[in-house]
């Protein structure tokens, strides 16, 4: 199950579940919740290429006791937005669900109007937004649940890209995978799997985070005896450097990122072989661990 199929089937799980639930399309997933406009009409609304537009209809909703849902293309429903994430959501203190696709450069060759490695960074700037990276469709399934309520604006991170085996994910928490003593990596979402094969063979410690916000602090000062982090982001790299700086204060630290160069994407192709040119596959990763262990 890839994390549309189960974006869509979760949903229309809890549409029949939680009468507060609302679905507002922006043109985007209309087929996989063709069963959502017959059984729930009024719940579920397309309302077209209006993403701004549709994050007001969705913040009314909210202070009327709802519990919108919001679903679009990354660059659409975070840059387009902004504002209305800013204002309408986080100013106002107002819980709401904002689900995309497309992550960093899954609409590869579409170009720059469809890529949106900056998402992450972005609304890391926007107070109490939380921000969810499933790994695989199972983990966003079971994250959304134990998250789409709980009164927070919360941003969830689909990709067409996930890794092979499901975690028992937690919101909020990391997993502690492995432990080692000459460096810790820190894997986000979809970038376990690689991670996962560039440290074969490497005494290191490898925590898995799906939470990027709120961030498990605790389980990172816990589990880096060496005081040197490899950061695995699939957006532009280094969005949670000072929350690991603050996480390990007062210890001095060395971080580096296996993370995208803040520039644009200007190569065609899939998904996994801008991973490859941006060094974010196994071999990548592998070579900034290697060189971080032997840092001094």
């Amino acid at each position: 199950m890839n994390m549309r199929q189960a974006f869509a089937g979760t949903v229309l799980e809890l549409l029949a579940e939680d009468e507060r639930l609302a679905v507002l399309l922006c043109d985007i997933g209309v087929w996989g919740f063709r069963q959502g406009f017959a059984d729930h009409p009024g719940r579920v609304l397309n309302i077209g290429i209006l993403e701004q537009a549709t994050m007001g209809v969705a913040a009314g909703m909210s202070a009327a006791g709802l519990v919108p849902v919001v679903h679009s293309i990354a660059p659409f429903i975070v840059e387009r937005a902004f504002e209305q994430l800013k204002i309408d959501f986080c100013y106002q203190g107002l819980g709401g669900n904002f689900v995309s696709v497309g992550a960093s450069h899954d609409y590869a060759a579409l170009g720059c109007t469809h890529h949106c490695p900056g998402d992450v960074g972005a609304l890391k700037n926007l107070p109490g937004m939380e921000i969810v990276l499933p790994g695989c469709g199972e983990e966003f399934a079971s994250l959304f649940r134990q998250a789409y309520a709980n009164g927070h604006p919360t941003y969830f991170r689909l990709s067409e890209t996930g890794n092979g085996a499901t975690q028992p994910v937690e919101f909020g928490r990391m997993l502690v995978l492995r432990r080692g003593g000459k460096a810790t990596v820190l894997a986000l979402g979809p970038m376990l799997e690689p991670a996962l094969a560039a440290c074969e063979g490497q005494d290191v410690t490898l925590l898995y985070a799906t939470t990027v916000v709120p961030f498990d602090a605790a389980t990172l000062a816990a589990n880096c005896p060496s005081g040197k982090v490899l950061l695995c982001e699939p957006y532009f790299g280094g969005a949670l450097a000072p929350d690991i700086l603050k996480a390990l204060y007062p210890r001095p630290v060395l971080v580096d990122f296996a993370g995208q160069d803040t520039d644009f994407s200007r190569n065609y192709g899939k998904a996994r072989e801008h991973d490859a040119i941006l060094g974010l596959d196994a071999d990548g990763i592998r070579q900034r661990l290697v060189r971080l262990i032997h840092a001094q």
